[in-house]
């Protein structure tokens, strides 16, 4: 994956600067850039993109048609210059590092909340208030729903893991017993 890592950084940070500019909007940017990557991430879809006998213009239309909002013509130049230079298995690493870099303009970091139930409103709301003091920065939460965890949430932002989960109690109680 490091190799997809390099050919991805030109890619997100050239896109970056070319959203900088006074009148485009990163979160919107984001947005698409994550929804065109959850596209590109298909295995049929790159089969495809590999065959010589699909054009450029036919991928395109092909991802385009499969995005659930018109692209702007921003996205659709990044994803032509994609298709066309062969990339189009880096793209779903393209847009983790834009996000990164995005993240890192704002001073904020990406959450994943793993919860045994749905969660609330008001209670994610309060979850992320005790998490922004505990991290030290603002969260961009996201919810995911893990059965095994029986109770409690566990709490990935980047490297750091906080795991307050009865089944990671229980695994404490086990490795202490046996220890």
């Amino acid at each position: 994956m490091a190799e997809l890592a390099t050919i991805a950084r030109p890619y997100a940070e050239a896109l970056f600067k070319a959203s900088s500019v006074p009148g485009v909007d990163l979160n919107s940017t984001v947005a698409w850039v994550e929804e065109l990557a959850a596209i590109a991430a298909n295995p049929q879809l790159r089969q495809l993109a590999d065959s010589p006998k699909v054009t450029v213009e036919q991928v395109l239309g092909v991802i385009t048609g499969v995005a659930r909002s018109a692209l702007p013509d921003a996205a659709r130049n990044f994803l032509r210059v994609i298709i066309e230079n062969g990339r189009l298995d880096a793209l779903p690493e393209v847009a983790v590092q834009f996000r990164g870099i995005v993240n890192r303009l704002n001073g904020s970091s990406d959450a994943v909340v793993v919860s045994a139930f749905p969660i609330e409103e008001a209670a994610l709301n309060d979850i992320s208030t005790a998490l922004e003091k505990r991290f030290g920065r603002k969260l961009n939460l996201s919810v995911e729903i893990d059965a095994s965890l029986i109770g409690g949430v566990r709490v990935v932002v980047g490297d750091e893991v906080l795991d307050t989960s009865v089944k990671a109690r229980l695994e404490q109680m086990k490795a202490a017993l046996t220890a």
